[in-house]
């Protein structure tokens, strides 16, 4: 696993980076109660018309809806906002954003330049993050994804907001999991997959079966 060691390097570095935002946040007291901001991930691909078929299931509770995709991903936008609109005929006050961050990691990227990438990625990301402060985080393994949930990782580290990480695992991936979730499995609440091979190789996922 030569992705966790970088990982946690990330998070020790920017823990040092960013730890006089915890003296400019104010607690806040009192239950949370309904509505629940959600943070999407959307990306290239099959991602996001995977992500948007989960999102189809979830109550309006779950709002303002939050969306965050690449800066090179011209199609999901498009996609998102049709969906959006299709959902606003049914919910009224349906609520969401569009926020673009810069990719951490292209395809066949050197290993060296992923993890520069990577932490121009974070350190884009954890402003947005904080702005946003979603109580929950839904992602199905983009690249995108990894800088996110780090950043939502870290404030929660520093007990400036706790996010709940859900991740869903491509139904693609059978056997093995995506450079995504190779990271994101030790950092995510919950880590659904999609196939039982996966649920025996990593036992801290939750086995649900195809639910996209």
């Amino acid at each position: 696993m030569e992705e966790l060691p970088v990982a946690v390097l990330l998070l020790l570095l920017l823990s040092l980076l960013f730890v006089p935002l915890v003296l400019l946040h104010r607690k806040r007291r009192g239950r949370r109660t309904p509505p629940f901001s959600l943070l999407v991930v959307a990306g290239s691909g099959g991602h996001t018309t995977e992500i948007l078929r989960l999102l189809s299931c979830l109550s309006e509770s779950y709002s303002p809806r939050h969306y965050v995709l690449a800066d090179s991903d011209k199609m999901s936008e498009a996609k998102i906002r049709s969906f959006e609109q299709k959902r606003a005929e049914t919910f009224s006050k349906s609520q969401f954003s569009l926020d673009r961050i810069p990719r951490s990691r292209e395809v066949r990227q050197s290993w060296i330049s992923s993890v520069l990438t990577t932490l121009y990625s974070i350190l884009y990301s954890l402003p947005l993050t904080y702005k946003r402060k979603p109580d929950l985080i839904l992602c199905n393994g983009p690249g995108t994804c990894v800088p996110v949930c780090l950043s939502a990782f870290l404030l929660g580290l520093l007990r400036i907001k706790r996010t709940i990480i859900v991740y869903v695992e491509s139904i693609c991936r059978v056997e093995t999991l995506s450079l995504s979730g190779k990271i994101l499995y030790y950092f995510s609440d919950y880590f659904i997959v999609q196939w039982p091979d996966l649920k025996k190789r990593y036992p801290k996922s939750v086995y649900l079966g195809r639910i996209v």
